[in-house]
């Protein structure tokens, strides 16, 4: 952060010193929104969120070392005091982005594969100069402004991710940070409910390149007709990347190896050097392509780049993680949310790593899908219960629609009538409970292997992330693989950590 005196603060915020509040005393850095990250120097933000009001830890942080609280009330120490703290928030990271104006700012949008790109990039960029991105997935109107402020002087590149949910939030965004180039990955199914339709969440990830200036980069993903139709919608410059021929930088000669990473020929305008990639899934080929894409436009030599991307590994937490476990079972954590097409992704790259193997699945019925809920979630039923499982595990509420899928693709017609479990949706089976959370009817599947052709794939309802590790745990041998993915809200990553012997941070 670029160190600034309170008073100058409470001036870009609209703000008032309280609390005896020193105008002189200076913030250094960082900004944060957890009494827990606080340092000496840092500027801590008050939220009144539903369960917890930061205001409540003011004497707290300024007591673990922080100058001054930006509260929206007078608290127990020295503070800021403004209307909104959000508003506040993004008024503070506006003036510190225009007072970097040798700083690169490129924003990363799409429905699926921002935070993987964003990793990447970063990665990309940070051999050209000092780089800064979002941790995880900071891409909100809280998380892009704590992003911002981690920038000072040394800064070259901001790295930032941008999501949406409504039309205006990526605009509102990128009035924070104006970016310089523009990369957008997809159109997809990820809160199609919010927006009602793909056709809306290409407007609001298209404000993304409608914010490129005259000199700016607008770099397009080819391969998505959506996303193909936004070059009209900016004057900047516009670069394709994807498989299509007329894309100007491509994957061409794509394969797999059997735990399916990617290979492929980074082609581009000025040569072309092949790409070894140790990512999971085919997603992650647009993803690296993507970040290809805008290195190459900075200027980073396209050896340079074929030999970062070959050499990168997971950034970001709960993204096709895969880890072998000293029993020789493989656990594919991709808990961190899902939508449609992810899980479609997710299924195939348990496909290509589960081949010759027992594969099992924990998954969730998906949210924010609207009036289309049901229907998507019938599809998901349908994609677990024909992809040649072992044993399927669908945790959480909400799962009628899901299990109804398995069922109808497992070539069982679905669960009895009468038996349902506690919201309602069917149970999992005949020899399955007949309600969440019963464990005691699970069955024996040494005869259900689909490699012998025998038995009946056990599919399972459980209330929760714990639930569905204990059940999945009494199925795996040596050998298996599992996958593990659903929204958000179900927290599946617990699901992975106990699977792993471990416990989430």
């Amino acid at each position: 952060m670029i160190p600034l005196p309170l008073a100058r603060i409470a001036e870009i915020t609209s703000g008032a010193l309280s609390g005896m509040a020193d105008p002189r005393a200076v913030v250094r850095g960082p900004v944060v929104i957890d009494s827990r990250d606080v340092r000496p120097g840092s500027l801590f933000v008050a939220f009144k969120g539903a369960r917890v009001d930061g205001h409540d830890y003011a004497a707290q942080a300024v007591r673990a070392g922080a100058v001054a609280v930006l509260a929206s009330r007078a608290v127990d120490a020295p503070a800021v005091v403004v209307p909104d703290t959000a508003a506040a928030l993004a008024a503070l990271a506006t003036a510190q982005s225009a007072a970097l104006p040798g700083a690169t700012v490129i924003g990363v949008t799409g429905s699926a594969g921002k935070t993987t790109t964003k990793d990447l990039l970063a990665r990309l960029t940070a051999r050209m100069g000092a780089t800064i991105a979002p941790v995880g997935s900071f891409n909100n109107e809280i998380g892009h402004p704590l992003t911002v402020l981690r920038a000072d002087h040394e800064t070259r590149f901001m790295v930032l991710e941008l999501s949406a949910r409504n039309i205006g939030h990526i605009h509102a965004l990128t009035r924070i940070a104006p970016p310089r180039i523009g990369v957008v990955l997809n159109v997809g199914t990820a809160h199609l409910g919010v927006f009602g339709g793909k056709e809306a969440i290409a407007k609001a990830k298209g404000e993304l390149v409608e914010a490129l200036p005259r000199d700016g980069v607008a770099v397009l993903n080819a391969d998505d007709p959506l996303v193909r139709q936004m070059a009209a919608r900016t004057e900047a410059r516009v670069t394709l990347f994807g498989r299509a021929p007329e894309a100007a930088i491509r994957a061409e000669d794509v394969t797999f190896d059997e735990r399916g990473r990617g290979s492929y020929t980074l082609t581009t305008p000025s040569g072309s050097a092949r790409i070894s990639l140790q990512l999971y899934g085919e997603p992650a080929v647009e993803n690296s392509l993507a970040a290809a894409a805008a290195a190459y436009e900075l200027g980073l030599p396209v050896a340079t780049i074929a030999a970062e991307l070959s050499e990168a590994t997971p950034r970001s937490r709960w993204r096709m993680e895969v880890t072998d476990r000293p029993d020789g079972v493989t656990v594919i954590n991709d808990a961190y949310n899902a939508n449609p097409d992810s899980m479609r992704a997710a299924f195939a790259a348990l496909g290509t790593l589960g081949q010759g193997r027992r594969r099992f699945a924990v998954i969730a019925a998906l949210r924010e899908l609207g009036e289309d809920a049901a229907e998507l979630n019938n599809d998901l039923g349908r994609l677990a219960g024909g992809a040649g499982l072992s044993g399927l595990v669908v945790a959480g509420p909400e799962a009628g629609p899901v299990l109804e899928g398995a069922f109808a693709a497992a070539g069982r017609g679905g669960a009895p009538a009468a038996a349902t479990g506690g919201d309602g949706a069917p149970a999992a089976s005949r020899e399955t409970p007949t309600h969440p959370g019963d464990m005691s009817a699970t069955g024996d599947i040494s005869g259900t292997d689909e490699m012998s052709g025998t038995g009946e794939t056990p599919i399972v309802h459980v209330p929760d992330a714990e639930a569905a590790a204990a059940q999945v745990s009494q199925w795996l041998r040596p050998g298996d693989v599992v996958l593990v993915k659903g929204p958000r809200a179900m927290s599946l990553e617990r699901t992975a950590e106990l699977l792993l012997g471990g416990a989430t941070q």
